[in-house]
């Protein structure tokens, strides 16, 4: 956000005008539950090292790294960029339209998969979340065992304790 601010305003001075022209989720589009989402994926894709031991304990994490599995951190990501298209309010056409600027990302899934799987996968999980929000039933997880859990983290050993 730092980086964005700093391109867009030419003095020194921050007005209200640059700020509603920023790419921020209004305060009230976050829910508990969409709140809690991001925080577990977030883990889970960061703590993935010792190295990180600090980050963890700042976030209030006092467990392992979590282990680096392709496939889960593939799912993570996407169950995110879904949510994220909910959060600002992005409709399905628009959602499925912009998988469609990746080019890269299409050729390499497309070359795979032999078709564009992320694009599919997170319109899964848009439908699935817009599903949740029309019957008022909280969202579930594509993801087993669901994210940050302790079981897809590495073993606790001596390390954790000098960490």
């Amino acid at each position: 956000m730092d980086y964005v601010v700093r391109q867009t305003i030419s003095g020194l001075h921050l007005n209200i005008t640059n700020c509603r022209q920023l790419p921020m989720i209004p305060q009230g589009n976050y829910s508990i539950d969409i709140d809690t989402l991001i925080q577990k994926h977030a883990y889970e894709l960061i703590y993935t090292s010792y190295a990180l031991a600090g980050f963890a304990r700042d976030i209030g994490y006092d467990g392992p790294p979590f282990r680096w599995d392709e496939e889960r951190r593939f799912l993570l990501r996407c169950e995110l960029d879904a949510a994220y298209f909910h959060l600002y309010d992005i409709e399905r056409d628009d959602a499925d339209y912009i998988m469609e600027t990746f080019p890269i990302v299409k050729r390499k899934d497309e070359e795979k998969y032999r078709e564009y799987r992320t694009k599919r996968v997170i319109l899964e999980i848009y439908d699935a979340m817009a599903e949740a929000m029309r019957t008022g039933k909280p969202y579930e997880t594509v993801i087993s065992p669901p994210p940050a859990d302790p079981s897809v983290a590495h073993p606790r050993n001596s390390i954790d304790a000098q960490c």
